[in-house]
């Protein structure tokens, strides 16, 4: 088994990954700003604690130093110069690990569609070729819309569905997604962390592909809600942006970077991750992982459900 560095360790993505690289056996190295805050997760007296800031070059040797993977699950999605400093992080990280001896990097990235990028985009792309770029090997995993309770994403599209009884649906966001379980992502990134070390990206979709009003009638059924969705020309992306971050209560930045990738199809290019990674994996059904995502808390415990809440998620 291995020591892995999880970075991002309280976020989203990463303290659900923590229970399962625990149960597969490995030893973790939970990279955190503040030690007390892995308190507040079940699995916080089970790992160690490395102080980390991204941005202080002496704190992320120490971090890296004598471990033998590193997952990186930091991203930017706000205003300011995020696609610089995402840039500047990643090539901090791929040089401190290159100096530790480090084995491999595992970067969660999301799909890179073709045409014109959004700044959000064009900077998860830019972060993905530093690592593979670099010397150490990079596993560059590119997953599309992840379904969960605390998923950015999804919360987004089950405040919206919730709270209005018509969604009015922009016609440039009539494009097809292929969304995939964090349960399946979780599963897809502990086993990029054994076996030989592979410096390639891969997409990382469920089976299903839809169109996003399909998404959003697919959500209401399992809800169990009505719900109308008229398609409507005309309406600028900025305005999207703003109305849905007033309706939803959260951050304006992160809910357009979000509006931006939905005018892009964003689907899978290629399913090697399922040769190379996770040969006879059956990933999770979309309406089995809303409604998994609608149930009881305990995500990031080791008996709870992944697809679950947890009280450390964002309000």
């Amino acid at each position: 088994m291995s020591r892995v560095l999880v970075t991002g360790a309280t976020g989203y993505v990463g303290s659900r990954l923590i229970p399962a690289l625990l149960e597969a056996g490995h030893e973790v190295l939970a990279a955190t700003r503040d030690e007390e805050a892995l308190d507040g997760y079940p699995w916080g007296d089970e790992v160690e604690a490395r102080q980390f800031d991204i941005t202080d070059e002496e704190l992320v040797a120490a971090a890296v130093r004598g471990v033998d993977a590193v997952v990186y699950l930091v991203h930017s999605m706000g205003d300011g110069d995020f696609v610089r400093k995402d840039r500047e992080a990643a090539e901090l990280v791929a040089r401190a690990s290159d100096d530790a001896g480090v084995g491999r990097i595992v970067y969660l990235s999301g799909l890179v569609p073709p045409g014109k990028l959004s700044d959000h985009l064009r900077s998860r792309a830019e972060v993905e070729q530093v690592f593979l770029d670099a010397p150490v090997p990079a596993t560059v995993l590119r997953a599309a819309m992840i379904v969960g309770a605390g998923s950015t994403s999804f919360e987004l599209l089950r405040r919206l569905s919730d709270r209005l009884p018509i969604t009015p649906v922009p016609r440039w966001m009539n494009r097809r997604l292929q969304p995939v379980a964090v349960e399946d992502v979780v599963h897809v990134l502990l086993a990029a962390i054994g076996g030989e070390p592979r410096n390639r990206h891969y997409d990382l979709g469920a089976d299903e592909v839809l169109t996003y009003p399909q998404l959003l009638a697919r959500y209401a059924e399992v809800a169990g809600l009505r719900r109308r969705r008229p398609v409507v020309p005309g309406v600028p992306m900025w305005l999207v942006g703003r109305a849905s971050a007033l309706l939803t209560g959260m951050p304006r930045g992160t809910v357009k970077a979000l509006a931006e990738s939905l005018s892009h199809d964003m689907v899978c290019e290629e399913d090697d991750v399922r040769r190379d990674l996770v040969p006879g994996h059956t990933f999770t059904g979309l309406d089995e992982a809303i409604a998994r995502s609608l149930g009881v808390r305990g995500g990031t415990s080791h008996a709870g459900d992944v697809q679950a809440g947890a009280p450390t998620d964002p309000a």
